[in-house]
C-alpha cells in the first residue's frame, strides 16, 4: 500500500493554519521532526511553495516512503534519519542557524501501527518488538524477559498510568520463568486474565496501557520530547512557530510545561519595570490544547486522542 493511501495527516490544516504566518517569508525553512509516511511534510510544501523543508525520522522504513512521496519537490526536502531530540545536531550539520518553523506529530506512526511485524498494535498477533528504528537497541520482549519485577512496575506506572501495575507485572514475570515471551497475543491475554473485572469495564482494550508503557521505555519517547520541545524553542528565530500534537497525557504535559515556562515573565515580583531579558520570550497560539473536531475524529479514529498546541517566539534570548 503507498504511503499516501494509508496515512490521513491529524488536525492537518490547522497545523498548516497554525504554521502559516511563520512560513511566509522568502527562504523560510519549516522541520517536520516526525516525518512519519510524509503527509505532514507533503502538505508543507504544496501549501507554501517557497519554504525549504527539513524531516527527520527514525524509521528506516519510513524514511524510504517518505522519500518517494517527497520526490515531486526535488532538493527542497531534505531527509534525515535521526530521532527529534538529535534537531540541533541536524541543523548544526546542516549550516542552518535559524528556522521559522517547526511540527512534531508525537507517538508511533500510522505506518508502524499497521504492520503487524512491528509488533506496536495490541490488536493483531506479532513479535513483540515495538522499536522505531528496528536496527538498534532493545525489543519489548528483550525488556518483559529481562528488566526486574521492581523496573517493570515502575515503567507501567510511570509511562503507562496502570494503576494494575503490580498485578500485571506478577503475572508477566510468573509467565516468563514457565517460557520467554515473543509475541503480542499471549501478552494481551494475559493482562486480560491478570485484571480483576471492574479494572475491565471501562478505558478500552485493557492491554492499551500496558503497550504504551513498553513502547515509550523501547524507545526512550519521553527523554526524547523532554529533549526535543525545549530544543526546538531554541531553533526557531523570532516569529517563529513550534507546533505539537500529542496523544497521550505525559507527553502533553511536557509540552505544556515548556510552552508555559517560555511565555512567562521570569522577573522577581514587585519590580516597577519588568527588563527585556526577564519578559516572556514565547506568546501561546492555543488556549489549552485544542481538540480534532468530531467530524474528523468520525473520518479517522486515530485523530481521537490528539492534542495541539502552538507556540510563537517573540523575542531573542537577552544575554
Amino acid at each position: 500500500m503507498s504511503s499516501n493511501a494509508r496515512h490521513v495527516p491529524v488536525m492537518l490544516q490547522r497545523c498548516l493554519d497554525m504554521l502559516a504566518p511563520a512560513l511566509a517569508a522568502p527562504g523560510a525553512v519549516v522541520v517536520d521532526c516526525t516525518l512519519g509516511l510524509g503527509g505532514h511534510s507533503e502538505a508543507l510544501l504544496k501549501t507554501f511553495p517557497d519554504v525549504r523543508l527539513v524531516a527527520l525520522d527514525r524509521d528506516p522504513s519510513a524514511l524510504a516512503l517518505a522519500a518517494e512521496r517527497l520526490a515531486p519537490y526535488g532538493d527542497r526536502a531534505t531527509l534525515v534519519r535521526a530521532v527529534y531530540h538529535e534537531l540541533p545536531e541536524v541543523l548544526e550539520r546542516l549550516g542552518i542557524d535559524r528556522v521559522q518553523g517547526v511540527l512534531f506529530d508525537l507517538g508511533v506512526s500510522s505506518m508502524q501501527l499497521d504492520e503487524a511485524d512491528r509488533g506496536f498494535a495490541y490488536a493483531q498477533d506479532a513479535p513483540l518488538d515495538m522499536r522505531m528504528d528496528q536496527t538498534t537497541g532493545m525489543s519489548a520482549a528483550e525488556v518483559l524477559n529481562s528488566y526486574p519485577p521492581g523496573e517493570l512496575v515502575r515503567i507501567l506506572r510511570a509511562y503507562g498510568e496502570e494503576k494494575q501495575a503490580k498485578r500485571i507485572v506478577s503475572a508477566i514475570v510468573r509467565e516468563r520463568e514457565k517460557e520467554p515471551f515473543t509475541n503480542s497475543a499471549r501478552l494481551v491475554e494475559l493482562i486480560r486474565d491478570a485484571l480483576p473485572q471492574a479494572a475491565k469495564r471501562h478505558g478500552g482494550n485493557p492491554a492499551k496501557r500496558t503497550f504504551q508503557a513498553l513502547r515509550i521505555e523501547v524507545n526512550g519517547e519521553l527523554a526524547s520530547v523532554e529533549a526535543a520541545i525545549p530544543a526546538a524553542v531554541e531553533a526557531i528565530a523570532v516569529g517563529g512557530r513550534v507546533v505539537v500534537l500529542s496523544y497521550q497525557s505525559l507527553e502533553d504535559r511536557i509540552v505544556k510545561s515548556v510552552f508555559a515556562a517560555g511565555a512567562t515573565s521570569t522577573a522577581p515580583p514587585g519590580l516597577p519595570v519588568v527588563p527585556e531579558e526577564y519578559q516572556p520570550r514565547l506568546k501561546l497560539l492555543t488556549r489549552g490544547a485544542e481538540l480534532p473536531t468530531e467530524e474528523e475524529v468520525a473520518e479517522n479514529r486515530r485523530a481521537a486522542p490528539a492534542r495541539l498546541r502552538g507556540v510563537e517566539r517573540i523575542r531573542e534570548d537577552v544575554r
